[in-house]
C-alpha cells in the first residue's frame, strides 16, 4: 500500500468512528474514537481466532504505519501549536514557579520513582529488565500528554488557574521527559557514561536551545505577521513556523516540542493582539482548531488500532495492571512535594493536588517513545505492553472520570 491508501485508511476510519461517536455515544471526541478503535481492534483480533484472516490484513496495514516517526515528527508540532495558542501568557506567567517545578523535578521524580518500582514489580511475574530499561520505562511514562489534557480539559470545567496549571505543565513536561528520555537513551544503547555533566549539557542543548530557538522563530514570524494584512498569507506563515521550525530544531539537536510552544505562545498572545485584524484572528483560530481536532482523532484512532501489533502474554497483562497504580502514586508524590512546598508562598486551589494527580493524562507520545527502543530488543515487548496498559486506563478511565472529580473536589466544596 502506498502512503496515500494508508492515509486513506486512516481519515475514513476516523471519520466513521467519530461519526459512531458523535451519533451513539456522545463521548469526547478524543475518548470516544480511541475505544472504538479499540473495539475494533478486539474484534478483528476475535475473527483472527475465528480463522478469517481480516486481523491479517490490518496488521499488514498498521506495520506501514511508523508510529513513532508520524507522531514525534509529523503530528505533534502541529498538536502542540495548536494548544499553545490558546494559552495565554499572563495566566501562565503567574504560574511560572509551579508549571517549571512540575516539570522537571516532577519528571525527574516520577521517572525515578517508576523505573524503581517497576524494576521490582516485574520480579513478582518472574520477569526482569536491566535496571536501565526500567528508568527508561519510568522516562517515557512519566511526562504528561499534553494531546489528551488539553483536549479532556476542554469539558472538564476546571477553574481557570488549575486548568493553565496542568495544561502548561503538560505543554513543558513532555519536551523534557524527552530529554531524559533521549539522555537514558545514549547511556543504555549508546555506551554512554552515567555523567551529571553530560545530562546537564543536554538539558541546555535541547531545552534551553529550543525556548531559544522557539523565541526567534516566534518574533521572525511574529514581525511578518504585522507587516501584511491577508489572512491566506499569515496562515502559511504559521504553518511554515510549525513546519520548518519543527524540522530546524531537529536538524539542530535542540527540543521541537519546547520550540513550537514557546513559538506558540508567542504568536498566540503578542501575535493574536498586536499583529493580526479581527478577520484573520477569526480564520486563523479556525483553521487551527479544526487542524488540531482532525489529527487529534487520527492519533487516538491509531493508539486504538496499535493493539494489533502488540503482544499480551499474561505475566505482562499482570504487570501492566499493577503498574497503573504505580505511575499513579508517583505523579502523586511528584505533585504533592511541590504543591506542599510552595503552598506557603501561594494559595491553591482546593482538590488541586488530586486533579493535578488524575488529570496527568498519559497519551500517544509515552507509546511513541516506548515502539522507539531498538525493535531487535526482547526487552521492548514488555515494555511496549505496559505502557500501552498505563495510556489506555489513562485516556480512557482518566479522562472519563476527571469530570467527576473535579465536581466533587473543586466545584462543590
Amino acid at each position: 500500500m502506498t502512503l496515500l491508501d494508508i492515509s486513506a485508511v486512516l481519515i475514513t476510519l476516523t471519520a466513521l468512528f467519530s461519526y459512531l461517536n458523535h451519533r451513539f455515544f456522545r463521548l469526547p471526541t478524543t475518548i470516544g474514537v480511541m475505544i472504538i478503535s479499540l473495539l475494533a481492534s478486539l474484534g478483528l483480533i476475535l475473527l483472527g481466532k475465528l480463522g478469517l484472516g481480516i486481523e491479517h490484513q490490518a496488521r499488514m496495514v498498521l506495520e506501514r504505519v511508523d508510529f513513532d516517526f508520524a507522531l514525534l515528527q509529523g503530528m505533534l508540532s502541529f498538536l502542540l501549536f495548536a494548544g499553545a495558542l490558546h494559552i495565554n501568557l499572563n495566566d501562565l506567567a503567574r504560574q511560572t514557579r509551579v508549571i517549571s517545578i512540575l516539570a522537571t523535578f516532577g519528571v525527574v521524580a516520577s521517572t525515578l520513582m517508576i523505573g524503581t518500582g517497576f524494576f521490582y514489580l516485574i520480579q513478582l511475574f518472574g520477569l526482569a529488565l536491566p535496571f536501565a530499561y526500567c528508568l527508561l520505562f519510568g522516562a517515557l511514562i512519566s511526562p504528561t500528554d499534553p494531546i489528551a489534557v488539553i483536549g479532556i480539559l476542554k469539558n472538564a470545567g476546571v477553574p481557570k488557574s488549575l486548568e493553565i496549571k496542568v495544561a502548561g505543565e503538560s505543554l513543558f513536561n513532555d519536551g523534557v521527559g524527552v530529554v531524559v528520555f533521549i539522555a537514558l537513551f545514549e547511556i543504555t544503547f549508546g555506551g554512554q557514561p552515567l555523567s551529571w555533566g553530560h545530562i546537564g549539557q543536554l538539558f541546555l542543548l535541547e531545552a534551553v536551545g529550543g525556548a531559544c530557538l522557539g523565541f526567534l522563530l516566534g518574533y521572525i514570524a511574529y514581525r511578518m505577521l504585522k507587516s501584511v494584512d491577508n489572512y491566506q498569507v499569515e496562515i502559511l506563515i504559521t504553518l511554515a513556523l510549525v513546519m520548518g521550525g519543527y524540522a530546524l530544531a531537529s536538524a539542530i539537536h535542540t527540543s521541537g516540542p519546547i520550540a513550537i510552544v514557546v513559538a506558540g505562545l508567542l504568536i498566540g498572545n503578542h501575535g493574536r493582539s498586536l499583529a493580526m485584524s479581527e478577520n484573520t484572528r477569526k480564520h486563523l483560530d479556525t483553521f487551527w482548531e479544526l487542524l488540531d481536532e482532525i489529527l487529534n482523532a487520527v492519533l487516538f484512532v491509531l493508539i486504538g488500532l496499535e493493539v494489533l501489533l502488540l503482544s499480551f502474554a499474561e505475566a505482562f497483562l499482570f504487570a501492566g495492571l499493577l503498574t497503573i497504580p504505580l505511575v499513579l502514586m508517583s505523579r502523586w508524590i511528584s505533585v504533592l512535594l511541590p504543591v506542599k512546598i510552595l503552598s506557603r508562598w501561594r494559595s491553591f486551589t482546593p482538590g488541586a493536588i488530586s486533579v493535578m494527580t488524575w488529570g496527568g493524562i498519559r497519551g500517544g507520545i509515552s507509546v511513541a517513545l516506548a515502539l522507539s527502543l531498538p525493535s531487535t530488543r526482547p526487552e521492548r515487548e514488555l515494555i511496549l505492553a505496559v505502557t500501552y496498559m498505563v495510556v489506555i486506563f489513562s485516556i480512557v478511565v482518566q479522562g472519563l472520570l476527571l469530570n467527576v472529580l473535579v465536581r466533587k473536589t473543586v466545584i462543590d466544596r
